[in-house]
C-alpha cells in the first residue's frame, strides 16, 4: 500500500484494544493509564504551565482516560477539577477503577453544570470519544456549547466529542479542539471532511502495544505522505529526450471555457510531460498559445481532426472546460473509444453521469476526479449522502466505474479498489475556480511519465495540495489555481 500511516475506524481500534488486552495480556486499566500519561505529556508540551485543568468526563472509557489525566495532573500540583457528565451509576469496568483512583488521591470531582466551567486554563474533553452512536443529546449538547464558547484551549482525548471518528462528520454538535491526542489506531475521521477543523493538531500514541496487535487487525485505509511518493518518479537520464516523458492531450475548452483547458495543459507541461497538445475550439487556439507557447493547441471542428491528435497522444485528459454541447459529447465519445489511459474531470464526469453516451464502465485504465457534487451525480444520490460517508462513496464509485477514483475535498480520498488512501494536504484557499483543471493536468503528466494510475493519482493529489500549502504562505485569500504550478515544479525538482 502506498500510504505511510494506517488509519482505522472506531470498531477496528476497539478490536486492536481487545487484541492487546485478551491476546497479549495487557490489562485495560494499564492501557488507560498509558493513554492518560501520553495525553498529559502532549498537553504540557503545548501549554507548559496551565493555570488550571478542567477535565470533562463522560461515563465510558473515554471518561476513564479523563479521570486518570486529572489524577496525574493533581500529582504534579496542577489545579484540576473533573466535571462529570451522565449517570454516574453507568460508570463501570476500568472507567470506574480510574474514577475511584482519582477520588482516592483527592481529585475534585463534581457533576457538570454550565456555570462551573470557569475561565482560564485548559479544558480536557474526555466526554464521548469514539464511542458515540447517533447525534449528541442531553447534557452533552450543553457541555459542548459551553466548551466552544469558553475561549479556552481544548485538548480532546482520542477524538473530539461529537465528531464521528469514522467519517469526519459532526453528529449534531462537536467540540472544537486545539489538540487531539489519539491512541492505538489513528482515526480516519480526524483527517477528512470536518475532522481537521474540529480536531486541531493531531498527536498519536500507540500505548506501547506490540506489533503483533496490528498484524491481527488489518487496516483498509492509509494516510499518504508526499516524500515517499516522489520516489515513484526516477531521476531523469542524461540522454533523455521529450519522447521519453509522454504526450498528453488535453481535451476541452468549449466556448467560454478556454482558460480551463489552458490551465490543465500548462500544469501537465510544468509537471514533466514531454509534449502537451490541446484539442479545443478554433477560437481559443491563440489564447492557449499566448498563455503557454510550448503547448501545442489545435482547433478541432471534426472527428477527423481530433483523431490525428489522439493517435499521437499517450494519455488523454478530458474535461477541463469541456462543456456539454454536441461538440463536447463527440470529443468525449471519441476519447472513450481510443483505449488509451484517461483522466476524466468536470463535464466529462457530468456527461458520464447523465448517461449521454449510454452505460459505460467499469473501465480499468482511467482516473476519475469528482468533487462531491460530481460524485453524487455519478452515484445517483445527493451531495449530502456522499459527504455523510466519503469512504463508502469513493468505494462505491470505484466499484461502479472501475479504474482509480479520487473523491476531492478536505481530506481527498483515492482508491483503485480495496484500500482507500487519504491525502490531508491542502487548505481553504483552494476553494477557487480552476483547481480541478490543474489537478487533472498533473495526473495526466504523471501517467505520461509511466506511473501506474494509482501512483499517479496519489502523487498528483499530494503534490497539488502541498503546493497549495506553500502558496498559502502568501495568504489563503486570493489564492488561484495557477499559483500552484510553479510550486509543484519546484517540489518535483
Amino acid at each position: 500500500m502506498l500510504g505511510t500511516e494506517n488509519l482505522y475506524t472506531a470498531a477496528q481500534t476497539h478490536a486492536l484494544d481487545q487484541c492487546a488486552i485478551c491476546e497479549h495480556n495487557i490489562p485495560g486499566i494499564t492501557l488507560m493509564a498509558r493513554a492518560a500519561d501520553a495525553a498529559l505529556g502532549y498537553l504540557l508540551e503545548v501549554w507548559p504551565e496551565p493555570e488550571r485543568l478542567q477535565v470533562m468526563c463522560g461515563t465510558g472509557n473515554n471518561g476513564g482516560d479523563g479521570f486518570l489525566i486529572a489524577d496525574l495532573a493533581h500529582k504534579r500540583g496542577i489545579d484540576v477539577t473533573v466535571l462529570q457528565l451522565g449517570d454516574v451509576q453507568k460508570i463501570g469496568g476500568d472507567a470506574a477503577l480510574a474514577m475511584h483512583q482519582a477520588q482516592a488521591h483527592g481529585v475534585k470531582i463534581v457533576a457538570f453544570e454550565r456555570d462551573l466551567l470557569v475561565p482560564g486554563g485548559v479544558i480536557v474533553d474526555a466526554m464521548l470519544g469514539t464511542g458515540l452512536r447517533g447525534e449528541v443529546r442531553g447534557v452533552f449538547v450543553d457541555a459542548i456549547a459551553a466548551i466552544n464558547a469558553s475561549g479556552a484551549p481544548v485538548l480532546a482525548v482520542d477524538s473530539p466529542s461529537g465528531l464521528c471518528a469514522d467519517t469526519g462528520t459532526v453528529l449534531g454538535s462537536a467540540v472544537v479542539a486545539d489538540l487531539t491526542v489519539t491512541f492505538v489506531g489513528l482515526k480516519r475521521g480526524l483527517f477528512t471532511l470536518q475532522g481537521p477543523e474540529y480536531s486541531g493538531a493531531v498527536q498519536f500514541s500507540d500505548l506501547a502495544v506490540p506489533p503483533e496487535v496490528y498484524a491481527a487487525v488489518p487496516a483498509h485505509c492509509a494516510r499518504l505522505a508526499l516524500e515517499p511518493l516522489l520516489e515513484c518518479l526516477p531521476p531523469r537520464s542524461a540522454s533523455a529526450h521529450k519522447g521519453a516523458f509522454g504526450n498528453v492531450l488535453v481535451v476541452g475548452g468549449d466556448y467560454g471555457f478556454a482558460g480551463a483547458a489552458a490551465m490543465g495543459a500548462e500544469s501537465a507541461l510544468r509537471c514533466g510531460a514531454g509534449l502537451v497538445q490541446v484539442a479545443t475550439r478554433p477560437e481559443h487556439v491563440a489564447a492557449v498559445v499566448a498563455r503557454t507557447p510550448e503547448v501545442m493547441p489545435r482547433g478541432v471542428v471534426s472527428g477527423d481532426e481530433f483523431a490525428a491528435m489522439v493517435e499521437a497522444a499517450d494519455v488523454l485528459v478530458v474535461g477541463p472546460g469541456l462543456g456539454q454541447s454536441p461538440w463536447s459529447i463527440e470529443l468525449l465519445r471519441l476519447s472513450l473509444a481510443c483505449g488509451k489511459p484517461l483522466v476524466l474531470d468536470a463535464d466529462a464526469l457530468n456527461l458520464l453521469a447523465a448517461g449521454t453516451l449510454g452505460k459505460i464502465g467499469p473501465v480499468s485504465n482511467w482516473v476519475l476526479t469528482p468533487h462531491p457534487g460530481e460524485a453524487a451525480r455519478l452515484l445517483g444520490c445527493s451531495t449530502g449522502q456522499v459527504q455523510a460517508d466519503r469512504f463508502a462513496a469513493v468505494s462505491a464509485l470505484q466499484q461502479r466505474y472501475g479504474g482509480v477514483v479520487i473523491l476531492k475535498g478536505n481530506g481527498s480520498l483515492i482508491t483503485g479498489g480495496g484500500h482507500v488512501l487519504l491525502s490531508d494536504y491542502g487548505n481553504p484557499g483552494m476553494a477557487s475556480g480552476g483547481m480541478g483543471d490543474v489537478l487533472s493536468g498533473v495526473i495526466g503528466a504523471l501517467l505520461a511519465q509511466h506511473l501506474l494510475p494509482l501512483e499517479a493519482a496519489a502523487l498528483g493529489v499530494c503534490l497539488h495540495g502541498a503546493a497549495a500549502d506553500i502558496a498559502a504562505h502568501e495568504g489563503q485569500r486570493g489564492l488561484v489555481a495557477t499559483d500552484l504550478i510553479p510550486k509543484m515544479r519546484s517540489i518535483l525538482g
